[in-house]
């Protein structure tokens, strides 16, 4: 973009796996300047294969572009000095440590706040600070089971599963940039930085109960928490002769529209079509005849007909096929780009556009170090003081 939206904003970034790396990438894509602050070892998810070489697997890849990599050992005193001093001339420290760990290497939030009182210090945990829970390890396996969603499953699977993507991390790292964004804008009113918590299971629990809080909303309850439309046993892509599709009929129009191109007339008048609140109570029902009334026809067939309607419709596409969908391959959406050291590597752009322009690449996700000497000159450390930190494997440079 010609001019980002957080152009000009310094980001010290401490996470790990998918969590925090996506909220930091996503801060990248709109412009920040964001230093990933890896441990000698690198982040886990660099070993995450499929990978050409053993320290850029495909997650690193598709999580870290727009950051610049400085490898340092916090155990040591001289390191986390150096991160001090980075941080004085940043805006943004981010991490997704325990408590206790980030307060044995002298990072917590009142130490930076000393070196630098406008900084927005924004913590993920797994659970939030003031409950019985804190402290405790929490991944995203444990968190869709804390928070209702694996137990959702079983309303349509019969069995109680997770859900087959890193649904709580990613929606947390997506929660992470709304809420450092929302400090930064304070920041610009009262002039103070802050710390900003984000508690894992609370935040997915707030996700799942949005539309599933049903009857429990109200005390005394009107019946069991649920959204029923998300429950019905047919709500799930139809099977077509050839394949599977998706539709969702949704406006009175659209469900008489939808019985009419099945030549199903009796059902277009039906009575349970009649209004929102009916097409509620007997939803279930509905989707269990859109699904008998697809199954003899063909998906192109039937996608035809329900675009012409203007019904929303659309494929069901496998991973491998994304590349090629009509609307991403139209918009460029999952380029190939060459990156440095890894070759020919696809990625997915940043969605959204600022002034008709969407953000990209400005940088290639780093090897690890990759940005070590020249982050600790900026941070003031004189070319012999970082040739001994180097030296003592106190700080890493790539290596090869």
């Amino acid at each position: 973009m010609s001019t980002a939206p957080l152009a000009g904003i310094k980001v010290l970034d401490l996470t790990t796996v998918v969590l925090g790396p996506l909220a930091t990438q996503t801060l990248g894509d709109l412009g920040a300047e964001v230093i990933k602050i890896e441990p000698p070892e690198g982040d886990i998810m660099r070993y995450a294969v499929p990978a050409r070489h053993r320290d850029m697997g495909h997650i690193f890849l598709n999580l870290n572009r727009n950051k610049r990599s400085l490898a340092l050992d916090l155990k040591d005193p001289e390191a986390r000095e150096a991160v001090l001093l980075l941080a004085r001339t940043s805006d943004v420290f981010v991490h997704n440590m325990r408590s206790q760990a980030i307060a044995r290497l002298g990072l917590g939030f009142e130490r930076l706040r000393e070196a630098n009182p406008r900084l927005v210090y924004c913590s993920a945990h797994g659970y939030g600070e003031d409950g019985p829970c804190a402290g405790r390890p929490a991944f995203d396996d444990v968190i869709q089971g804390g928070c209702g969603l694996a137990s959702l499953q079983e309303a349509t699977s019969g069995e109680v599963r997770f859900v087959p993507t890193i649904m709580g991390d990613k929606t947390v790292g997506l929660t992470m940039v709304y809420a450092v964004l929302a400090a930064l804008i304070e920041r610009m009113r009262t002039g103070e930085g802050q710390a900003v918590e984000v508690p894992m299971l609370e935040t997915m629990t707030a996700f799942v109960l949005a539309e599933h809080m049903g009857g429990m909303t109200f005390e005394p309850r009107l019946g069991a928490p649920g959204y029923a439309r998300m429950l019905a046993p047919d709500r799930r892509p139809y099977r077509t002769r050839d394949g599977h599709i998706c539709i969702v009929p949704y406006t009175t129009r659209q469900w008489k529209d939808f019985f009419r191109i099945a030549l199903r007339t009796d059902l277009a008048e039906d009575p349970r079509l009649a209004d929102g609140e009916t097409r509620s109570r007997h939803i279930a029902e509905l989707y269990a005849l859109v699904a008998e009334c697809v199954r003899e026809g063909g998906s192109e067939e039937w996608l035809s007909r329900l675009k012409a309607a203007d019904i929303p419709c659309g494929p069901v596409n496998a991973l491998e096929h994304l590349p090629q969908d009509e609307q991403l391959a139209a918009v460029d959406f999952l380029p190939l780009v060459d990156h440095p050291s890894e070759g020919r590597i696809r990625m997915a752009r940043p969605p959204v556009k600022f002034g008709g322009e969407r953000g990209g690449a400005r940088r290639h996700a780093p090897r690890l170090g990759e940005h070590t000497r020249e982050i600790l000159g900026e941070a003031g450390l004189d070319a012999r003081r970082i040739e001994a930190l180097i030296a003592r494997r106190v700080a890493l440079e790539p290596e090869g």
